[in-house]
């Protein structure tokens, strides 16, 4: 059955629904996939650039180092040591005076917050910020790891959140560094023997909001694109929606229609049946009308009640035939056929109908007496169907014209049905 057909196909119901809910989902899904990734890749390329940043920073102390570490060696170092003959102490106000000017004058525009020098011991000996000279600072582990001839770096006032989302940091954040102070020899030679540790404290609280600014203008821009992704896609969603919902709607409709024809092909299989199994005591009586006909024309020549009787089931009889050939078609019986005289019967049949509804027939028949090979009931039958399409189209009268004349290049035969009504 075609119903049946239809529920097994792909345009079964639900799965179109079904389909798009998936897809949906999977749309909807992907984009949060999207936007999180975006924002993690947004804080890993930020925090790469933080990283990049710090490690430009160290490498701008080092080289602030090595030039503080030349400037006081030959600025301070040497020429105290000629005039004192050997005897360096800070403490002593000359010497610090004359130490502050050599550390002043080359950090100056450096942009260091804090510096401090220790000596060979790990004793606090000279601070730009105020500390308390005179400590031992042997244990802190930059001193240590600098007396040792190393180098050390430590980033204060942030945490490990703070290193992703620089923007929560607030407050100071500082680069701190250590490293060692040498004696310097000639031009080439190797480094001289760890005399002493300079400490470098650089405020990286502006470069790092910096970063979180740009980080944040990032993740800002990010949203707003996946917001209007968003946007546009839940147009996109509800527009279709709109579209699955009008063909769910047409689906609904056709299967009611399919409903429909198969119950009335159910029933017009059992009306055949029906008919078929009529036709059997139909023609019993046909059959006895006839013969109680021939007995009563012996005696009563002039009584018609037999022969109504058989006339009215002969009647009956082929009015089952063609609801049979209806219900279930027959194969053509092709046989030597006048087509105007087809048209004729068909005219005649319906003649009652055309009178009723003043429908004037025009027919312009050229068949020239040719007879074509086909199946005058088959055509009788589709010739009705025809004509009673137009008389109804036609219900306050018109004209209908029908003319046979020859096929295309004088190929067969063409029959023509026009009508003034208002269409099938």
């Amino acid at each position: 059955m075609a119903f049946s057909r239809l529920k097994d196909s792909w345009w079964s119901r639900g799965r179109d629904l079904q389909t798009f809910r998936l897809a949906k989902f999977f749309t909807l899904t992907s984009f949060v996939v999207i936007l999180v990734f975006t924002v993690i890749l947004t804080l890993i390329l930020s925090h790469r650039a933080q990283k990049m940043y710090l490690a430009k920073s160290e490498e701008y102390l080092k080289l602030l180092a090595a030039n503080l570490n030349h400037q006081v060696f030959q600025q301070f170092l040497v020429p105290t040591a000629i005039e004192k003959q050997g005897r360096i102490t800070i403490a002593d106000p000359d010497q610090h005076e004359r130490l502050d000017t050599v550390v002043k004058n080359t950090i100056h525009g450096f942009h260091v917050k804090e510096l401090a020098i220790y000596d060979q011991v790990g004793v606090l000996s000279y601070s730009n910020s105020g500390k308390t000279l005179g400590t031992d600072c042997f244990d802190v582990p930059g001193v240590k790891q600098a007396l040792f001839g190393g180098q050390y770096f430590e980033r204060l006032g942030s945490s490990f959140l703070q290193d992703f989302l620089p923007h929560l940091a607030g407050g100071n954040q500082r680069l701190r560094g250590y490293f060692p102070f040498r004696l310097e020899g000639q031009f080439g030679a190797e480094p001289g023997p760890v005399v002493g540790v300079f400490e470098f404290t650089q405020d990286i609280s502006k470069d790092m909001a910096d970063i979180g600014k740009f980080q944040g203008i990032i993740l800002l821009i990010s949203v707003m694109i996946m917001g209007l992704l968003f946007v546009v896609l839940r147009q996109i969603v509800k527009q279709a929606e709109v579209i699955l919902e009008r063909r769910q709607e047409r689906q609904r409709a056709l299967e009611a229609q399919l409903h429909h024809a198969e119950r009335l092909a159910a029933l017009g299989e059992m009306t055949a049946g029906v008919a078929h199994e009529v036709r059997n005591p139909l023609g019993i009586i046909s059959s006895t009308a006839e013969l109680l006909r021939e007995r009563l024309s012996r005696y009563e020549p002039d009584n018609r009640l037999a022969q109504i009787i058989v006339e009215e089931a002969n009647r009956l009889n082929a009015k089952i035939s063609e609801f049979l050939d209806f219900a279930r078609p027959r194969e053509p019986n092709l046989q030597p056929c006048a087509l105007d005289k087809v048209l004729d019967r068909s005219l005649e049949l319906l003649h009652p109908e055309i009178d009723r509804l003043q429908i004037a027939v025009t027919k312009d028949y050229r068949t020239n007496g040719k007879v074509q090979p086909a199946d005058p009931g088959l055509l009788h039958q589709a010739f009705l169907n025809i004509l009673l399409n137009a008389i109804q189209a036609m219900p306050e009268g018109g004209n209908l014209d029908v003319a046979v004349v020859s096929g295309p290049n004088g190929r067969g035969t063409e029959i023509r049905f026009q009508d003034t009504g208002e269409g099938i």
